[in-house]
């Protein structure tokens, strides 16, 4: 029919479209693809040879979602209200058509392809372990603009269809076919069309459940006494968790909520409504172009070098078998490497493998993983004290303790047996590695990987370039990473680079604030309301204040034996202080919190050594000072040439230390509140805070001159 749907009518009348987006990866719902289907819908309800549709696809995945560039150019409420009520008059037009639909589904089917899934009369799923439905828009700022939250409702109920669509859940097989949000489970996808074409011959006149008139939603609708009491109690948990910082999540509820009260077709009218609201919101906007298009462009291989080879990595070595160690064991064996994972000890390095098991006996215990699979990635990983075997190793990785001499031994030792082009890694967080590539015969070979704890959760890797690291050797880092699935930014050799120098900043005003005086109830409830994961005092606690402190004073010492100045920040006495009475932290059952069988709770103590000073400040002040002080970091780590490009701050900033995701990161804080009003409120809480909120010189002449953060 076209390139991007074929079709073949067989003997029976039964119509087979199979979608297959030309030149992409996974079928996409565009104009190419949408043009075609509303014409094979033309066909369905005019010619009376067809008997029926079975909808499907020649890719490894059904449908991933509506068109992200077409989203982009919406411009106006009104376009995205007509956009989404053209996509909903197609479906319509399927589920009235008189005749059985079917989407014979496998792999991915999400977004605008599971609402399109919806609209057929039956859904078959191949349940081969791959299979995921969902409605994942919330991700990106938007509500489901195809129906979702009127469908999905009928078919599965309110309450869990709320918690799906407002957590972005994406579904697999079996839990989708209990729910009723699909029909059938099949093995294959032979299996699949053999099933819809019967079922296609048994069911010549199919309707929707919803356009019967005795049509009842599982559960009840929005009048029934059990969708009163989710209405009472859903926006108060809702607000509990994004503190309002994501209206998707709201509208997503009051578009359920309202659609429960009226018919079907004024309730697709009504999610309309709410869809163009989201399509055009701020959160939106921040959200597709950093989690969207620079995640990307990211994913593809904007920061590494051309005219290299792809590299894969079949044997790795890890020295430091540690949480750090052992995760990244973890994930490098689930993508297929062998790994020896090596330490100082028999009983450490098993420790580090009894890691990776404890993970896999979760994963097997809730159905991820099967006892077999877990017994594979089991025996990828060798725990050893031998450094000869990591003979073979084309990547090594150091992840012992922050301390030079330490890393400097064992790296002497890991280059005394590997081959002369393996290449060796750095797992520091905040030691400047072309510093510990001095103990390297060849720096050349020599690359920071900053991984995140937990690996097996964390998604991002930290690349940093060392001041002799070739271009080879980034080349064959960045290749790594995406071979073990996770997303790498690449950044220049500094103190801390970029990560850990910018999180630093607002654990530390959290501090700085403490010893001013602030309620530390305040203060944490300003990190949360901000949009952060956790709020400082917290944060401080789970990264221990003894190792922020061993920080400091590495880098005080350095700094002095270098001939530069060190200046403390207003929160490095708290630390000192904190440590001297023993509290260092989670680890140790005390900090800012005391920690116990029923929880954690704010430390009484603190009261008494940090009084509350007469005047409290507001939250909008403490927000700003802990958002300000992370992106004026992250301006000058551009500015100073540590970050290579927008898109690394940017997305770093998300996936590293959870930078408010609906501010798009960094650098896009900054953009969406505008260059000069940036500069104007850095410059007021710099004569109330101090000069570390003074902008940037990069935001000053950005400023003057018109200019925004783009790559």
């Amino acid at each position: 029919m076209t390139a991007d749907i074929s079709t073949a009518l067989g003997d029976d009348g039964i119509l087979v479209a199979t979608m297959d987006s030309a030149g992409r990866p996974m079928n996409i719902l565009n104009e190419a693809m949408a043009a075609p289907l509303a014409e094979i819908v033309g066909r369905l309800e005019t010619d009376p040879a067809i008997k029926g549709l079975i909808l499907t696809s020649a890719k490894k995945d059904f449908l991933a979602g509506a068109d992200v560039d077409r989203l982009w150019a919406i411009s106006s409420t009104q376009e995205a209200f007509d956009e989404s009520m053209q996509l909903k008059a197609f479906i319509r037009r399927l589920e009235l058509c008189g005749k059985p639909v079917v989407a014979a589904i496998h792999g991915m089917c999400l977004g605008g392809g599971l609402e399109i899934a919806m609209g057929c009369h039956w859904r078959i799923v191949v349940d081969d372990g791959k299979a995921r439905l969902g409605l994942p828009e919330v991700k990106l700022g938007l509500l489901p603009g195809g129906g979702g939250t009127v469908r999905m409702p009928r078919l599965v109920g309110m309450q869990q269809a709320l918690q799906w669509m407002a957590e972005g859940t994406e579904v697999r097989a079996a839990e989708a076919l209990a729910s009723g949000l699909v029909n059938q489970l099949v093995a294959s996808k032979d299996e699949a069309l053999q099933q819809a074409r019967a079922w296609c011959l048994a069911n010549s006149k199919p309707k929707q459940p919803w356009d019967a008139p005795k049509f009842r939603y599982p559960g009840g609708d929005s009048r029934t006494p059990a969708a009163a009491q989710l209405f009472s109690v859903a926006p108060s948990m809702a607000s509990a968790k994004s503190y309002g910082n994501y209206p998707a999540v709201t509208h997503i509820m009051s578009s359920v909520f309202e659609g429960g009260v009226v018919g079907f077709d004024a309730a697709l009218v009504i999610e309309s409504r709410y869809f163009a609201a989201c399509a055009i919101s701020p959160e939106s906007r921040n959200l597709i172009g950093t989690l969207w298009y620079q995640l990307a462009a990211i994913k593809k291989g904007q920061s590494r070098p051309a005219g290299f080879a792809a590299a894969k990595v079949a044997k790795l070595g890890v020295l430091g078998a540690g949480m750090m160690g052992a995760g990244i064991a973890y994930a490098a064996a689930k993508a297929g490497i062998e790994v020896v994972l090596l330490d100082s000890t028999q009983e450490a390095a098993e420790r580090g493998l009894a890691y990776s098991q404890s993970l896999l006996d979760k994963a097997v215990k809730k159905g991820r993983s099967t006892p077999e699979a877990r017994q594979a990635l089991l025996a990828r990983i060798m725990p050893t004290t031998d450094y000869a075997l990591l003979a073979g190793c084309e990547l090594v990785i150091e992840a012992v303790f922050e301390d030079r001499a330490v890393k400097a031994e064992v790296t002497q030792k890991a280059e005394d047996v590997i081959g002369a082009d393996a290449v060796l890694a750095s797992n520091t967080s905040t030691l400047p590695i072309s510093g510990l590539a001095r103990a390297s015969a060849r720096p050349a070979h020599f690359i920071g990987l900053h991984f995140f704890s937990p690996v097996d959760k964390m998604p991002l890797v930290e690349i940093i370039v060392g001041a002799q690291t070739s271009d080879e050797t980034l080349a064959r880092g960045v290749d790594f990473v995406q071979q073990i699935g996770k997303t790498p930014i690449v950044v220049n050799d500094s103190r801390g680079f970029y990560t850990s120098r910018v999180f630093a900043t607002y654990v530390m005003e959290g501090l700085a604030m403490l010893k001013e005086g602030v309620h530390p109830r305040s203060i944490e409830q300003a990190g949360l309301q901000a949009g952060m994961p956790m709020p400082p005092l917290a944060l401080q606690d789970e990264v221990s204040l003894s190792l922020a402190l061993h920080v400091a004073d590495q880098t005080r010492k350095d700094l002095i034996e270098e001939g530069r100045t060190y200046t403390a920040h207003p929160g490095e006495s708290v630390l000192r202080q904190m440590c001297a009475l023993g509290r260092i932290g989670k680890k140790a059952g005390q900090g800012f919190y005391d920690y116990g069988e029923d929880g954690k709770s704010l430390w009484a103590g603190l009261a008494e050594h940090y009084p509350l000073a007469a005047r409290q400040p507001g939250q909008p002040e403490l927000i700003d000072r802990l958002m300000f002080v992370q992106a004026n970091e992250a301006a000058r780590c551009l500015e100073e040439g540590v970050l290579r490009s927008v898109a690394d701050a940017n997305i770093g900033s998300i996936f590293g230390w959870g930078f408010a995701p609906f501010q798009g990161g960094a650098l896009q804080f900054i953009n969406a509140l505008g260059l000069p009003r940036f500069v104007e409120r850095s410059e007021q809480l710099a004569a109330a805070y101090g000069d570390r909120f003074k902008p940037a010189q990069l935001l000053r002449l950005n400023a003057e001159q018109g200019a925004s953060f783009s790559d």
